[in-house]
């Protein structure tokens, strides 16, 4: 153990916490009932200071860990250190390649999970594919993210998911919170430091309007920035432009943009044909989930040379006619490598959200059948209660009146 790393790792951790109320406060919850007694969750998520909050919310709820990371180079690794020296079994370094991060998984299921927690889906996918051994011990789980859900509800739909999931990402607190101003700041963020480049004035190319979508472009145009979005959904698009953003087919932005941003949970986004067009110094960044939606095998077969770490999380492709082209975080969540993800208040909300779930879970797995569900509206509810209950702000009550006007269809006008 490296004892000044850990120590590190415990500082970061408290930093975080100190905005973390309301899983703080689970946490005691959870010491106090032990809703977890028993369980052994296997987790696969961004090894960062707000998850070992959680993870030690619910680890005073009695539950046994093991934690793999969801993507190599969000890793803390001084996070992972503290953790580790929590008790923890922490499966997670930073940096690591493609085989390790899968044998890092692997070594979270060794524990022979009865719940999991996702972020992304690769850890389920693993599951029902290399570890089906495992599936009639898990009783559920929970998936954090856009994409995950993506591919869990089509495992749905080929009868292929063995264990009900939550789906924590679609809950409201999560969209509003976590999904638009979390991913808006954080990704903004993220370029912000790998680039220090002025985003006033800078035509900003966002694909994809959903929540995160909206968050990137309003904090984008929120520091003066020429938004431009790109859409394959019209009522998504029509949204865009009725917010009056600028929207474009990706293969008119691609000659316009000096900044892309890809937040759309698919392949291909950016391809060859759009780099070819880009400008000199265009800047490629990715927060969708996975290092798919820039196409980087194109772009390294267009680039005659590549500049590593001409900052930190920048590489530069030198292509045939001299232009550069920028990418950030090897085409990875720029957010969580170029910065530090999301801030410690949003994830308060996201994890506690994921903790409630659990417990949830635990009580109602035997009336579950496999597929995908919605967080019940009473923990989304309450994880908002409590979130204003800690930061003091008070909302109005129904009247006993009001309540038998609502759930009445026998009054008029």
């Amino acid at each position: 153990m490296d004892r000044a790393l850990a120590e590190a790792g415990e500082r970061r951790i408290g930093w975080a916490a100190r905005a973390m109320p309301v899983l703080t406060a689970l946490g005691e919850r959870f010491a106090a009932e032990r809703p977890l007694e028993g369980w052994r969750i296997a987790a696969c998520l961004h090894v960062t200071a707000e998850t070992a909050v959680l993870v030690g919310a619910l680890r005073a709820g009695g539950a046994e860990i093991a934690l793999a990371a969801s993507n190599p180079l969000s890793t803390q690794d001084d996070v992972a250190q503290a953790l580790g020296e929590y008790g923890i079994a922490v499966h997670a370094r930073a940096g690591v390649d493609r085989e390790t991060y899968y044998r890092h998984i692997h070594r979270a299921l060794d524990i022979a999970p009865g719940l999991v927690l996702d972020d992304g889906c690769d850890l389920v996918n693993t599951l029902h594919t290399e570890r089906t051994e495992l599936l009639d011990g898990v009783r559920g789980g929970c998936e954090e993210t856009t994409t995950g859900i993506i591919r869990l509800r089509q495992m749905t739909a080929e009868a292929a998911l063995r264990f009900p999931v939550v789906a924590v990402n679609d809950t409201r607190t999560k969209r509003m919170f976590d999904n638009r101003y979390g991913t808006g700041q954080s990704t903004v963020d993220g370029i912000m430091r790998a680039t220090n480049t002025l985003l006033a004035g800078k035509t900003v190319v966002v694909a994809g309007f959903g929540y995160c979508g909206r968050g990137v472009a309003e904090r984008a145009r929120g520091l003066g920035a020429r938004v431009v979005v790109t859409e394959i959904d019209p009522v998504k698009a029509l949204d865009a432009s009725l917010q009056g953003y600028e929207v474009r087919p990706m293969a008119a932005a691609a000659r316009e943009g000096d900044v892309f941003v890809t937040v759309t949970g698919n392949r291909d986004v950016i391809r060859g044909e759009h780099l070819a067009v880009m400008k000199d110094g265009a800047i490629l960044a990715n927060a969708g989930h996975f290092d798919v939606e820039i196409d980087v095998r194109a772009l390294d077969e267009l680039a005659q040379a590549v500049h590593r770490g001409v900052r930190a999380n920048t590489d530069e492709y030198v292509l045939a006619d001299g232009r550069r082209l920028l990418l950030l975080a090897e085409g990875r969540l720029v957010n969580l490598t170029a910065a530090e993800g999301h801030p410690a208040a949003v994830m308060d909300m996201s994890f506690s959200a994921q903790a409630l779930a659990l417990a949830w879970l635990v009580r109602e797995h035997a009336l579950l059948a496999p597929g995908v569900y919605d967080v019940p509206e009473e923990v989304d509810v309450e994880v908002a209660r409590l979130k204003l209950a800690a930061a003091g702000i008070e909302v109005d009550e129904l009247t006993a009146e009001q309540e038998r006007y609502l759930h009445s269809w026998r009054s008029g006008s």
